[in-house]
């Protein structure tokens, strides 16, 4: 596996001190030594023979083409899981929403797992993700349940690709525009659906090169605040070369090594999504704990 060193910031936007949205879970991966288990669940398309692009030069083609179909698509409803491991700790952070393609908009329920003593102690957060910002409602470490909070995703080392405990489905799209060295393993079913499994790295640098406008600031981040460029993935494409599943396997530093598996699954295709942002007398401007 690739190492991707992120190195770890605080951000500050208007004086105030935003921590990690996942921190808690990541603080508590670094201290513990111990086992916390939990499981995760227009493009190129098929040739005119049917078939998938199996060749080199077809395989990156149609995986770089992904997020082009998935904008075609309109929409989709989306399940996220996240899972995080260091020292022999592992824990996996769930989401649940849907996404707008076309208006670059989404809205997820990410729940975070139990603390070591089975107790649940996290309320779900509800994110907003458009263009260059997270918003997150029942972020704790201090915030008022009814205040939000604002994260300008361009000032997060990683991009949001691992601060919001799910990849913005949006951004794990876009990173496949920077496929290289893609090798396609076979024909299989994702949630019922026959797909095309493609496997290789994408290059932040050439993605955020690559990359729509709206998304372009964000990958750019990351491709500086991670050590190595390259970040493997296993991408699962339909005959019309949507996007039905992927895997981003992503390292950075935290007090240790942390290992992050990050799997976005899109379905429904065509389903209405609202995002409605909160006004800005509902977004939290004092200090957040960490």
């Amino acid at each position: 596996m690739v190492v991707h060193q992120h190195r770890r910031r605080r951000v500050r936007a208007g004086g105030v001190v935003l921590a990690v949205g996942v921190a808690v879970t990541v603080a508590a991966l670094a201290a513990c030594g111990g086992a916390a288990d939990a499981g995760a669940g227009a493009g190129a398309g098929a040739g005119g023979d049917g078939k998938p692009p199996a060749d080199p030069a077809g395989a990156v083609a149609a995986v770089r083409a992904a997020a082009d179909a998935l904008t075609a698509a309109g929409s989709a409803r989306v399940r996220t899981a996240m899972e995080m491991a260091a020292g022999g700790t592992r824990v996996t952070i769930r989401g649940e929403g849907g996404v707008d393609f076309v208006h670059r908009m989404g809205q997820l329920l990410v729940m975070l797992p139990a603390d070591a003593a089975g107790k649940d102690e996290h309320r779900p957060i509800t994110e907003l993700l458009v263009p260059g910002a997270l918003y997150m409602k029942n972020r704790g470490a201090g915030v008022p349940d009814d205040k939000w909070v604002r994260v300008d995703t361009a000032t997060l080392g990683d991009g949001n690709l691992v601060t919001g405990g799910a990849t913005d489905p949006l951004a794990a799209a876009e990173l496949l525009r920077g496929a290289q060295e893609v090798t396609y393993v076979g024909e299989t079913e994702v949630a019922g659906t026959r797909v095309w499994h493609y496997r290789g790295t994408t290059d932040l640098g050439r993605a955020a090169r690559s990359a729509s406008p709206d998304i372009r600031r964000t990958l750019e981040a990351a491709a500086k605040g991670f050590s190595k460029d390259s970040v493997p993935f296993d991408a699962y494409l339909d005959d019309e070369g949507r996007l039905r599943k992927v895997r981003h396997r992503f390292s950075y530093q935290n007090n240790g090594v942390i290992d992050v598996s990050s799997t976005t699954l899109l379905y429904g295709f065509g389903t209405p999504v609202t995002v409605a942002l909160p006004p800005s007398g509902d977004i939290y401007a004092g200090k957040i704990a960490e």
